[in-house]
């Protein structure tokens, strides 16, 4: 029986007319209702006709996740008197409950993917809803994307609808085609705010580390709200781990404590969103809880102000959910839990003045995570740059060359980006495309079973508890009677059926840990490693790695790493997971890695030269190479001078003074006069360092090149300028005295540094290449007695004073009162006499 008085309260029918009127006429529309007001539940009853108006019409929701998806079919079902598997369905990656009744089938957007891929058209379906598109889960984004070219190009009628709970909706609506807005109001009662930060500093997330004295804090605020305000309270943390830990702090409190997550039983994610039998409840909930989920009974929201975004490392092949600040939008919805049913309040675990530097939005997926599974739904539905998908953010560039480089590697695409058959199984695994390289590959060495227990493993981490040994951990969970043990038996027999029982190497034998090795290393490459000493290694890709000090994987000669992840502070990644391999297994894993070849490279000041078998960074086998290849000998050389510099080549006074020289006419007057900056020279060693630098073998070669004589040779002979360097730009100037007196170019103008006796006569400030010099005028003593740029005002001015001042103390010199009338000297005055 229809519960029709449940359905009539939901807010969301108010906008139901609205959203007709727009799929009529438009085919498409965004719907965007705050949670709790009926759109993931009364929308699909509606449009599938199942509330007695309108034709029936078979309906598809799509769900960013599975609790999400269970909930909502669970809770239509209610609505209609029914069971989920009758009118309404649900099918989630690994269990499917439809019937042949069914009108409304609630699916994951990863399960509506795979859908897609395999029909096109999507027969016999009138209607797609896809729901919480505002999270940006990159799944939804691809749903989105492909449903629309289905739209426009063999489905015109199907309907689409892009439902959010908030008002951000105006992206959606332009990639819909300017597709109409229809907005529901909700019923929400107010929510104090109350600002409840650590009384001491917590150091900021990293990585997946939380501060556990932020986590004690989180448990004393829970225990601050339960005894402050009535109801439930629903508790936002970022993750299982710190879900457990701060649970294990609430031992003791007057309320039944339950933890809600992806992994977290059926039974539990039932008891939760069934609502309380009397007593009170502490909910301790991931991001799940913020939209996709109604969790009755709910007064107090204490939030811890995390969330997990995925990242990726291209550089260093690292891929792992990161902990960040929560969003402001995240935080708006998690607030709002609070206040569904009644005013209620939330206790924020930050201050804040913080909270006007959070970001307003959650990071789109597809700008962050790994794109190797979403570059495999795009080469398999024909399009494998993406270039052409309606997308609200298009893919990163660099993040789309490393997922292409990975599908090549692992035989999913060409060379162009095409897909392969192989590609096309991979895709329908419901894999990562790595881990599907490694059931079809591991499954040919070490058989069906085994493949897919171990890939089993890699799809959902197991729990902490388990360790950081995956063969340890496969053998805890074949016995283990535990939720997570559950879920992986269940993903264990899809994988096999998946292969077959007509799969190769369904038969083979081996010990369990080669086993685990083996597919590990298939997944990850890149990730092979090999020991280093003291609980240190260097993977494939380069990137150092570390295991924990109480790690019985310390004294593995090799390791295939499934997880890792690299805080932003360490130079080496910390291995969660790994399994023990040899060598040869690395190489069979990893073989398209392997090169071998001459390296001639500077290393510690100085060319070494060796020829190297190398699997990516790790180095296998290494001799020294008697005749290196000239040309690499010649790189190697080049590459130490700009390591350490041109120092390293023979400069004198004169080379030195050249290069200054050439420096100044290249700034004053430009070409033809050349740059012999560093970088320019490092840039153009062909043109002025040979033939010597081809002839050279080692470092002392280069301190044997004359500096001077090379530069020579960038001068501009072609033009005929070459010749005009000493007028441009002299050595040395000939003063009054007879005097050739050198030249300092090191600064803004050049330098004459030259006794003050010796200019007598001179009314004019020299010049070079146009611009005056600056003439350092000397006492006898050769002592700077004052500067000038312009002597004839020197005379005028200036000269009384220091002749004032150093007459007397330099009496054998000449000081006439008239500098400009009487000849220049280098000598006393008696000396002139004499002359």
């Amino acid at each position: 029986m229809i519960r029709t008085e449940a359905l009539d309260r939901l807010p969301v029918r108010t906008a139901v007319p609205a959203l007709r009127r727009a799929l009529d006429d438009r085919g498409v529309a965004v719907l965007c209702a705050p949670p709790g007001t009926g759109k993931t539940t009364l929308v699909p009853l509606v449009l599938a006709g199942l509330t007695g108006e309108g034709p029936v019409r078979r309906v598809v929701v799509a769900e960013p996740r599975r609790i999400a998806a269970r909930a909502a079919a669970r809770r239509m079902a209610w609505l209609l008197g029914e069971q989920p598997g009758g009118r309404i369905g649900f099918t989630v990656r690994g269990e499917r409950v439809v019937g042949r009744d069914t009108v409304v089938e609630v699916v994951t957007t990863g399960v509506l993917l795979q859908r897609l891929q395999r029909d096109q058209e999507l027969a016999g379906v009138d209607a797609v809803i896809i729901d919480e598109c505002h999270e940006r889960h990159l799944d939804a984004d691809t749903v989105a994307a492909f449903l629309l070219d289905v739209r426009e190009a063999i489905r015109p009628d199907l309907r689409l609808v892009a439902a959010s709970a908030t008002t951000d909706a105006e992206g959606w609506a332009r990639l819909l085609g300017d597709a109409p807005v229809v907005e529901a109001q909700g019923v929400s009662h107010p929510v104090e705010v109350l600002w409840a930060p650590p009384a001491r500093p917590v150091k900021p997330p990293h990585g997946m580390r939380v501060d556990p004295a932020l986590l004690t804090h989180v448990a004393a605020t829970v225990r601050r709200a339960l005894g402050e305000r009535e109801g439930d309270v629903l508790c936002f943390l970022p993750g299982v781990g710190e879900i457990g830990r701060v649970a294990g702090q609430l031992a003791g409190v007057d309320a039944e404590v339950l933890q809600v997550h992806g992994r977290a039983p059926a039974s539990v994610q039932d008891a939760v969103l069934a609502g309380s039998s009397g007593g009170r409840r502490v909910v301790l909930a991931t991001s799940v809880a913020e939209s996709s989920l109604t969790v009755p009974g709910v007064r107090v929201v204490v939030d811890s102000g995390l969330a997990r975004e995925p990242r990726t490392d291209h550089a260093r092949g690292l891929s792992a959910l990161t902990t960040v600040r929560a969003s402001r939008a995240a935080g708006r919805q998690r607030a709002g839990r609070a206040g569904r049913e009644a005013p209620g309040a939330v206790y924020r675990c930050w201050d804040q003045a913080e909270d006007g530097r959070l970001a307003r939005f959650p990071s789109p997926e597809i700008k962050v995570a790994d794109l190797a599974a979403f570059a495999l739904q795009a080469a398999c539905w024909g399009d494998p740059g993406a270039s052409s998908l309606a997308l609200l953010d298009p893919p990163p560039a660099g993040a789309m060359g490393a997922a292409r480089e990975v599908l090549e590697a692992i035989g999913a695409v060409d060379g162009g980006g095409r897909v392969t058959e192989r590609g096309v199984r991979m895709s329908r695994l419901g894999l990562h495309p790595r881990l599907a390289r490694a059931l079809l590959d591991g499954a040919r060495e070490v058989g069906a079973r085994r493949a897919a227990e171990v890939v089993a493993l890699l799809s959902e981490e197991p729990p902490r508890e388990y360790g950081d040994d995956l063969a340890a951990a496969l053998r805890t969970a074949r016995r283990g009677q535990d939720g997570y043990a559950a879920r992986w038996k269940q993903e264990v027999r899809r994988l096999s059926s998946s292969l077959g029982s007509g799969s190769p190497g369904a038969g083979k034998g081996g010990s369990d840990d080669a086993a685990v090795g083996l597919v590990a290393a298939l997944a990850f490459p890149e990730r092979v490693a090999r020991a280093r000493g003291d609980g240190a290694f260097l993977m494939a890709s380069g990137t150092g790695a570390e295991l924990r000090d109480s790690s019985r994987l310390r004294s593995a000669p090799w390791l295939a790493v499934a997880v890792a992840d690299r805080p932003s502070h360490a130079a080496s990644a910390r291995v969660r997971l790994a399994a023990v391999i040899d060598e040869s297994t690395a190489l069979l894993a990893s073989g398209h890695l392997r090169v071998r070849g001459e390296e001639v490279r500077w290393v510690d000041g100085g060319v070494v030269a060796r020829a190297v078998d190398r699997l990516g960074a790790v180095e296998l086998a290494v001799r020294p190479l008697k005749r290196p290849d000239p040309e690499l000998v010649r790189g190697a050389l080049v590459e130490g001078l700009r390591r350490e510099g041109l120092g390293l080549l023979r400069w004198t006074r004169d080379s030195e003074q050249l290069r200054l020289r050439l420096a100044f006419l290249h700034r004053v007057l430009g070409s033809p006069w050349p740059d012999v900056s560093d970088g320019a020279l490092l840039a153009e060693t062909g043109a002025w360092l040979e033939p010597e630098l081809s002839r050279a073998r080692l470092r002392a070669d280069l301190g044997r090149i004359d500096a001077g004589q090379a530069l020579r040779r960038l001068l501009p002979w072609a033009t005929g300028e070459a010749v005009r360097l000493d007028e441009l730009a002299p050595e040395r100037i000939e003063v009054p005295s007879g005097s050739r007196i050198r030249v300092e170019y090191g600064g803004e103008q050049p330098v004459l540094a030259v006794k003050l006796q010796e200019l007598f006569g001179m009314g004019e400030t020299p010049r070079v290449a146009g611009v005056p010099v600056l003439v350092h005028l000397l006492s006898p003593a050769g002592r700077p007695a004052a500067v000038t740029a312009d002597l004839a005002s020197f005379w005028r001015d200036g000269y009384k004073a220091v002749r004032a001042e150093l007459r007397g103390r330099y009496p054998k010199h000449p000081w006439p009162e008239d500098p400009t009338t009487v000849p220049a000297t280098r000598f006393t005055s008696a000396r002139l006499k004499r002359s």
